[in-house]
């Protein structure tokens, strides 16, 4: 049997259940035995860094909320499988203006994205994903920050000096009625 071909299509999905939709798709597919009809399920996603607990930590934010992205050849079957998963919206389609029997409602086709609206988004999702570390909460000079961790913690003081090859601060703080100068990770301190 020879290769099937395969478009891209774009899936609307309830917002914040993007993950949780693309896990339904998967299962189902798998399930139904049609994973030959699907390449791919797409959530273009990007790398940020916050501060949890006085801990940096990594998370995956979705850059286009509410869209899956799926590369498939859409049968008959597929197409509906798709529709009928919960969280599902359906798929990005054209309006069918139908002026024929008023008993039947026309259900709009699907419309594959463009070859070059592909690898635009996979190319920065790419790009995303190998950028280093983006500060989350930047810093300006004279800032007021709060400490947040460490030794230090509930101390509020201004940012003297940024030290972004190290993504750490020196903070001015008075302890014990003296300015003293702290050098902080970027986690260990947020805006006041």
């Amino acid at each position: 049997m020879g290769e099937i071909a395969k478009k891209w299509y774009v899936i609307r999905v309830a917002g914040g259940k993007e993950t949780k939709a693309k896990e339904y798709i998967e299962k189902e597919i798998s399930r139904l035995g049609l994973n030959d009809y699907v390449s791919q399920i797409l959530i273009p996603t990007e790398k940020a860094y916050t501060s949890r607990n006085g801990k940096k930590v990594s998370v995956d934010k979705i850059f286009i909320p509410g869209y899956i992205f799926i590369e498939a050849a859409l049968t008959g079957e597929l197409q509906h499988v798709i529709r009928d998963i919960p969280n599902v919206a359906g798929f990005l389609s054209e309006k069918i203006i139908d002026k024929g029997s008023k008993d039947r409602i026309p259900t709009p086709e699907p419309i594959p994205l463009r070859e070059s609206e592909v690898n635009r988004i996979l190319r920065k999702t790419d790009e995303l994903n190998d950028q280093e570390e983006v500060n989350v909460t930047p810093f300006v000079l004279g800032e007021t920050v709060k400490v947040i961790d460490g030794p230090f913690n509930g101390f509020v003081g201004t940012v003297d000096d940024i030290l972004e090859a190290k993504k750490k601060l020196k903070v001015v703080v008075k302890i014990f009625g003296r300015k003293t100068i702290l050098e902080l990770n970027f986690v260990q301190v947020v805006k006041e």
